[in-house]
Protein backbone atom coordinates (compact mmCIF):
# COMPACT_ATOMS: atom_id res chain seq x y z
CA UNK A 1 0.00 0.00 0.00
CA UNK A 2 1.02 3.68 -0.33
CA UNK A 3 3.74 4.81 2.09
CA UNK A 4 2.38 7.00 4.90
CA UNK A 5 -1.20 6.00 4.10
CA UNK A 6 -3.12 5.44 7.37
CA UNK A 7 -4.64 1.99 7.53
CA UNK A 8 -7.85 1.01 9.29
CA UNK A 9 -8.29 -2.45 10.79
CA UNK A 10 -11.55 -4.36 10.32
CA UNK A 11 -13.16 -6.56 12.93
CA UNK A 12 -12.03 -9.57 10.86
CA UNK A 13 -8.39 -8.54 11.23
CA UNK A 14 -7.99 -7.29 7.65
CA UNK A 15 -6.83 -3.76 6.87
CA UNK A 16 -7.83 -1.08 4.38
CA UNK A 17 -6.36 2.31 3.40
CA UNK A 18 -8.19 5.12 5.18
CA UNK A 19 -8.53 7.23 2.04
CA UNK A 20 -9.55 5.79 -1.30
CA UNK A 21 -10.82 6.79 -4.70
CA UNK A 22 -14.58 6.73 -5.28
CA UNK A 23 -15.79 5.64 -8.73
CA UNK A 24 -19.31 7.08 -8.48
CA UNK A 25 -20.12 9.21 -11.54
CA UNK A 26 -16.75 8.55 -13.19
CA UNK A 27 -17.60 8.24 -16.92
CA UNK A 28 -17.19 4.64 -18.03
CA UNK A 29 -15.20 5.56 -21.13
CA UNK A 30 -12.68 7.52 -19.05
CA UNK A 31 -12.50 5.21 -16.04
CA UNK A 32 -9.37 3.24 -16.95
CA UNK A 33 -7.37 6.40 -17.61
CA UNK A 34 -8.61 8.13 -14.44
CA UNK A 35 -7.87 5.05 -12.34
CA UNK A 36 -4.35 5.16 -13.76
CA UNK A 37 -4.05 8.81 -12.66
CA UNK A 38 -5.29 7.84 -9.20
CA UNK A 39 -2.70 5.07 -8.95
CA UNK A 40 0.06 7.48 -9.95
CA UNK A 41 -1.19 9.96 -7.32
CA UNK A 42 -0.90 7.26 -4.66
CA UNK A 43 -4.37 5.74 -4.27
CA UNK A 44 -4.54 2.04 -3.56
CA UNK A 45 -8.17 1.64 -2.45
CA UNK A 46 -10.87 1.86 -5.13
CA UNK A 47 -14.57 2.00 -4.31
CA UNK A 48 -16.82 0.78 -7.10
CA UNK A 49 -20.31 -0.63 -7.52
CA UNK A 50 -22.24 -2.52 -10.14
CA UNK A 51 -24.73 0.34 -10.52
CA UNK A 52 -21.94 2.80 -11.39
CA UNK A 53 -21.51 1.08 -14.75
CA UNK A 54 -17.73 1.37 -14.81
CA UNK A 55 -16.41 -1.84 -13.24
CA UNK A 56 -14.79 -2.85 -16.55
CA UNK A 57 -12.85 0.40 -16.66
CA UNK A 58 -11.77 0.03 -13.04
CA UNK A 59 -10.41 -3.44 -13.72
CA UNK A 60 -8.70 -2.30 -16.91
CA UNK A 61 -7.08 0.67 -15.16
CA UNK A 62 -5.72 -1.55 -12.43
CA UNK A 63 -4.35 -4.08 -14.91
CA UNK A 64 -2.58 -1.32 -16.83
CA UNK A 65 -1.16 0.17 -13.62
CA UNK A 66 1.46 -2.52 -13.14
CA UNK A 67 0.46 -2.99 -9.51
CA UNK A 68 0.43 -6.53 -8.19
CA UNK A 69 -2.87 -7.85 -6.82
CA UNK A 70 -1.80 -7.45 -3.20
CA UNK A 71 -0.97 -3.77 -3.75
CA UNK A 72 -4.54 -2.55 -4.26
CA UNK A 73 -7.90 -2.91 -2.53
CA UNK A 74 -11.18 -3.12 -4.46
CA UNK A 75 -14.68 -2.67 -3.11
CA UNK A 76 -17.88 -3.28 -5.05
CA UNK A 77 -21.53 -3.54 -4.13
CA UNK A 78 -24.69 -5.58 -4.75
CA UNK A 79 -27.47 -3.36 -6.08
CA UNK A 80 -31.05 -3.42 -4.75
CA UNK A 81 -32.59 -5.41 -7.59
CA UNK A 82 -30.02 -8.18 -7.09
CA UNK A 83 -30.82 -8.78 -3.44
CA UNK A 84 -31.73 -12.28 -2.27
CA UNK A 85 -29.47 -15.27 -1.74
CA UNK A 86 -28.91 -16.71 -5.22
CA UNK A 87 -29.26 -13.38 -7.02
CA UNK A 88 -26.65 -11.70 -4.83
CA UNK A 89 -24.14 -14.48 -5.46
CA UNK A 90 -24.66 -14.17 -9.21
CA UNK A 91 -24.34 -10.39 -8.96
CA UNK A 92 -21.01 -10.72 -7.15
CA UNK A 93 -19.75 -13.19 -9.75
CA UNK A 94 -20.78 -10.83 -12.56
CA UNK A 95 -18.96 -7.94 -10.85
CA UNK A 96 -15.82 -10.05 -10.55
CA UNK A 97 -16.07 -10.93 -14.24
CA UNK A 98 -16.39 -7.26 -15.20
CA UNK A 99 -13.49 -6.31 -12.93
CA UNK A 100 -11.37 -9.22 -14.13
CA UNK A 101 -10.76 -10.36 -10.56
CA UNK A 102 -11.17 -13.77 -8.98
CA UNK A 103 -11.40 -12.25 -5.49
CA UNK A 104 -12.96 -9.10 -4.06
CA UNK A 105 -11.33 -7.35 -1.10
CA UNK A 106 -14.66 -5.99 0.14
CA UNK A 107 -18.23 -6.65 -0.97
CA UNK A 108 -21.10 -4.51 0.33
CA UNK A 109 -24.89 -4.60 0.23
CA UNK A 110 -25.47 -1.22 -1.42
CA UNK A 111 -28.72 -0.29 0.40
CA UNK A 112 -30.88 -2.09 2.96
CA UNK A 113 -33.96 -1.55 0.74
CA UNK A 114 -36.21 -2.46 3.67
CA UNK A 115 -39.39 -2.62 1.59
CA UNK A 116 -37.87 -5.57 -0.29
CA UNK A 117 -37.02 -7.28 3.05
CA UNK A 118 -34.20 -9.26 1.46
CA UNK A 119 -31.13 -7.80 3.13
CA UNK A 120 -30.73 -10.63 5.65
CA UNK A 121 -30.84 -13.25 2.88
CA UNK A 122 -28.40 -11.12 0.91
CA UNK A 123 -26.11 -10.90 3.93
CA UNK A 124 -26.15 -14.69 4.22
CA UNK A 125 -25.05 -14.87 0.58
CA UNK A 126 -22.14 -12.53 1.32
CA UNK A 127 -21.16 -14.68 4.30
CA UNK A 128 -21.11 -17.70 1.98
CA UNK A 129 -18.91 -15.89 -0.55
CA UNK A 130 -16.53 -14.91 2.24
CA UNK A 131 -16.42 -18.43 3.63
CA UNK A 132 -15.69 -19.78 0.15
CA UNK A 133 -12.75 -17.38 -0.19
CA UNK A 134 -14.14 -15.46 -3.14
CA UNK A 135 -14.57 -12.32 -1.02
CA UNK A 136 -12.11 -11.35 1.71
CA UNK A 137 -14.31 -9.03 3.81
CA UNK A 138 -18.01 -8.19 3.78
CA UNK A 139 -19.93 -5.12 4.83
CA UNK A 140 -22.89 -2.90 4.11
CA UNK A 141 -23.74 0.58 2.88
CA UNK A 142 -26.45 2.99 4.03
CA UNK A 143 -27.60 0.71 6.86
CA UNK A 144 -29.22 2.22 9.95
CA UNK A 145 -28.89 0.91 13.54
CA UNK A 146 -32.01 -1.27 13.35
CA UNK A 147 -30.80 -2.86 10.10
CA UNK A 148 -27.40 -3.59 11.66
CA UNK A 149 -28.99 -5.10 14.76
CA UNK A 150 -31.14 -7.39 12.65
CA UNK A 151 -28.18 -8.60 10.57
CA UNK A 152 -26.12 -9.39 13.64
CA UNK A 153 -29.05 -10.87 15.54
CA UNK A 154 -30.05 -13.25 12.74
CA UNK A 155 -26.58 -14.28 11.53
CA UNK A 156 -24.09 -13.50 14.30
CA UNK A 157 -21.82 -11.85 11.71
CA UNK A 158 -20.98 -8.17 12.15
CA UNK A 159 -20.22 -6.15 8.99
CA UNK A 160 -16.65 -4.90 8.84
CA UNK A 161 -17.77 -1.53 7.42
CA UNK A 162 -20.83 0.60 6.81
CA UNK A 163 -20.48 3.15 4.01
CA UNK A 164 -22.82 6.07 4.68
CA UNK A 165 -23.50 9.61 3.54
CA UNK A 166 -21.40 11.72 5.89
CA UNK A 167 -20.28 15.35 5.61
CA UNK A 168 -20.37 18.47 7.79
CA UNK A 169 -24.12 18.94 7.33
CA UNK A 170 -24.77 15.25 8.13
CA UNK A 171 -22.06 14.07 10.57
CA UNK A 172 -24.04 10.97 11.64
CA UNK A 173 -22.90 11.01 15.29
CA UNK A 174 -25.50 8.46 16.43
CA UNK A 175 -24.68 6.02 13.66
CA UNK A 176 -20.94 6.45 14.20
CA UNK A 177 -21.46 5.63 17.87
CA UNK A 178 -23.36 2.48 16.90
CA UNK A 179 -20.47 1.50 14.65
CA UNK A 180 -18.01 2.04 17.49
CA UNK A 181 -20.05 -0.21 19.76
CA UNK A 182 -20.14 -3.01 17.16
CA UNK A 183 -16.57 -2.58 15.87
CA UNK A 184 -17.67 -1.42 12.41
CA UNK A 185 -15.56 0.97 10.34
CA UNK A 186 -17.45 4.09 9.20
CA UNK A 187 -16.80 5.05 5.58
CA UNK A 188 -18.01 8.42 4.27
CA UNK A 189 -19.57 8.87 0.84
CA UNK A 190 -20.16 12.33 -0.63
CA UNK A 191 -17.63 13.45 2.00
CA UNK A 192 -17.49 17.04 0.74
CA UNK A 193 -21.28 17.44 0.85
CA UNK A 194 -21.36 18.80 -2.70
CA UNK A 195 -19.25 21.79 -1.54
CA UNK A 196 -22.17 23.32 0.35
CA UNK A 197 -20.05 24.29 3.39
CA UNK A 198 -16.87 25.40 1.58
CA UNK A 199 -17.59 29.08 2.25
CA UNK A 200 -18.79 28.64 5.83
CA UNK A 201 -16.76 30.79 8.28
CA UNK A 202 -15.87 27.69 10.35
CA UNK A 203 -14.31 25.99 7.33
CA UNK A 204 -12.68 29.20 6.13
CA UNK A 205 -11.01 29.83 9.49
CA UNK A 206 -9.47 26.35 9.55
CA UNK A 207 -8.37 26.72 5.93
CA UNK A 208 -6.64 30.00 6.76
CA UNK A 209 -4.89 28.52 9.80
CA UNK A 210 -3.64 25.44 7.98
CA UNK A 211 -3.06 26.91 4.53
CA UNK A 212 -5.33 24.21 3.12
CA UNK A 213 -8.27 24.35 0.74
CA UNK A 214 -11.81 23.98 2.11
CA UNK A 215 -11.99 20.52 0.54
CA UNK A 216 -8.77 19.47 2.26
CA UNK A 217 -10.05 20.77 5.59
CA UNK A 218 -13.21 18.69 5.30
CA UNK A 219 -11.31 15.57 4.27
CA UNK A 220 -8.94 16.09 7.22
CA UNK A 221 -12.03 16.32 9.43
CA UNK A 222 -13.22 12.90 8.23
CA UNK A 223 -9.79 11.45 8.99
CA UNK A 224 -9.80 13.08 12.44
CA UNK A 225 -13.16 11.40 13.14
CA UNK A 226 -11.54 8.05 12.32
CA UNK A 227 -13.64 7.53 9.20
CA UNK A 228 -12.53 5.97 5.97
CA UNK A 229 -13.24 8.41 3.15
CA UNK A 230 -13.64 8.08 -0.62
CA UNK A 231 -13.51 11.45 -2.41
CA UNK A 232 -13.92 11.46 -6.18
CA UNK A 233 -12.29 13.61 -8.81
CA UNK A 234 -11.47 13.20 -12.48
CA UNK A 235 -8.61 15.74 -12.35
CA UNK A 236 -5.05 14.63 -11.55
CA UNK A 237 -4.26 17.78 -9.56
CA UNK A 238 -7.34 17.39 -7.39
CA UNK A 239 -6.58 13.71 -6.82
CA UNK A 240 -3.21 14.69 -5.37
CA UNK A 241 -4.68 17.54 -3.33
CA UNK A 242 -7.18 15.18 -1.72
CA UNK A 243 -4.42 12.82 -0.61
CA UNK A 244 -2.46 15.76 0.82
CA UNK A 245 -5.31 16.28 3.28
CA UNK A 246 -3.94 13.29 5.20
CA UNK A 247 -1.11 15.50 6.47
CA UNK A 248 -3.40 18.20 7.89
CA UNK A 249 -3.83 18.14 11.68
CA UNK A 250 -7.00 19.70 13.05
CA UNK A 251 -7.41 20.93 16.61
CA UNK A 252 -10.07 19.13 18.68
CA UNK A 253 -12.15 22.31 18.87
CA UNK A 254 -12.02 22.59 15.09
CA UNK A 255 -13.26 19.02 14.67
CA UNK A 256 -16.15 19.80 17.03
CA UNK A 257 -16.94 23.09 15.28
CA UNK A 258 -17.18 21.41 11.89
CA UNK A 259 -19.44 18.73 13.35
CA UNK A 260 -21.56 21.60 14.67
CA UNK A 261 -22.53 22.51 11.10
CA UNK A 262 -25.05 19.67 11.16
CA UNK A 263 -28.45 20.54 9.74
CA UNK A 264 -29.65 17.10 8.60
CA UNK A 265 -29.27 17.85 4.90
CA UNK A 266 -29.01 14.75 2.72
CA UNK A 267 -27.67 14.85 -0.82
CA UNK A 268 -28.87 11.30 -1.46
CA UNK A 269 -31.84 9.04 -0.66
CA UNK A 270 -33.16 8.18 2.78
CA UNK A 271 -32.20 4.58 3.66
CA UNK A 272 -35.60 4.07 5.34
CA UNK A 273 -37.50 4.52 2.11
CA UNK A 274 -35.10 3.92 -0.79
CA UNK A 275 -35.60 0.57 -2.53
Amino acid sequence: MTPNMPMLTFNDGRTMPQMGFGLWQVPSGDTAEIVGEAVRAGYRMFDGAAIYGNEEGLGEGLRRSGLSRDEYFVTTKVWNDRQGSDSAIRAAEESMDRLGLDRLDLLLIHWPAPQRDLYVDTWKALIRLRDEGRVTSIGVSNFLPDHLDRLVGETGVVPVLNQIELHPELPQAELRQKHAELGIVTQSWTPLGQSRTFDHPVIRRVAERTGATPAQVILAWHVALGCAVIPRSTKAERLRENLEALAIQLEPQEVAAIEGLENGHRTGPNPLTFS
